[in-house]
């Protein structure tokens, strides 16, 4: 098989399982986090605040994408292939081609920059550019034998993950704070809780080389624990709200 067929072939199955593939990675960041004596002083809360902006960058710039999508577009497509009614080029896709993945991209980085290992923090950011690549290259296939000259014209001036220009492409849609709450409260509510674990790595790691206090040991930074039963209070909400209401549907803004 052609090198470029293999490289789409792969491309495909990571489409296919790019929701659940990434999660792999929090176990070995909490290795890292626990066994790497050669960080950053991880309780700084300088440091901390620095991984959480990271992080929180990412989370916004998937809920600008989301906030402006129309139906059958930019959806979770895991199981039934590539879903794409319309050609998204305006909005977030007037900066990049895959803004959902620059999104994710920064959302992981504020998470494993939090272990504080530069070599760990350096191979993920390859390892995500290479693992988004070929996931690209196939949506890119799928899209231009969709939309032909359409696509072709829009793709040749927009970046793929890295915007450009920082000029407003308005979608003609207002923003809808109801479908980003809707599709990326599970997503939030994932990394705080990954970056919860980290520090609780941190600490564990810390407690034991000082022999801390069992209470002392197993402890959150203050910050990371408000954070966390703040976002944990969110997140049942938000689920009850989405199981049981219909307030978080937009007629013509959901996506599959």
């Amino acid at each position: 098989m052609p090198l470029i067929e293999d490289m789409e072939r792969t491309g495909g199955w990571l489409f296919r399982w790019r929701s659940f593939l990434p999660a792999f990675l929090v176990p070995i960041a909490l290795y890292v986090a626990f066994i790497d004596d050669n960080r950053p002083a991880f309780n700084d809360s300088s440091w901390l605040t620095a991984c959480l902006g990271v992080g929180f960058l990412g989370l916004i710039i998937r809920a600008f994408t989301i906030a402006y999508v129309p139906k059958g577009t930019s959806g979770r497509n895991t199981s039934a292939g590539q879903v794409a009614l319309t050609l998204n080029s305006t909005g977030m896709y007037g900066y990049m081609r895959h803004p959902l993945y620059t999104g994710n991209y920064f959302m992981w980085l504020g998470i494993v920059m939090l272990t504080g290992n530069l070599f760990f923090t350096v191979a993920v950011s390859v390892a995500f550019w290479v693992y988004y690549t070929l996931i690209a290259m196939t949506e890119e296939r799928y899209l231009r034998g969709k939309f032909g000259q359409e696509y072709l014209d829009w793709a040749s001036g927009i970046p793929a993950f890295l915007p450009r220009t920082l000029k407003w492409h308005s979608p003609g849609v207002f923003f809808s704070f109801q479908n980003v709450l809707k599709r990326e409260y599970n997503g939030a509510y994932a990394m705080i809780v990954s970056f919860s674990a980290i520090d609780l790595a941190h600490s564990v790691r810390e407690g034991f080389s000082s022999e801390l206090k069992l209470q002392e040991v197993f402890s959150l930074s203050p910050f990371i624990l408000y954070l966390l039963l703040a976002s944990t209070c969110a997140f049942l909400g938000l689920r009850f709200v989405k199981k049981r209401t219909k307030w978080l549907d937009v007629e013509g803004r959901e996506y599959t």
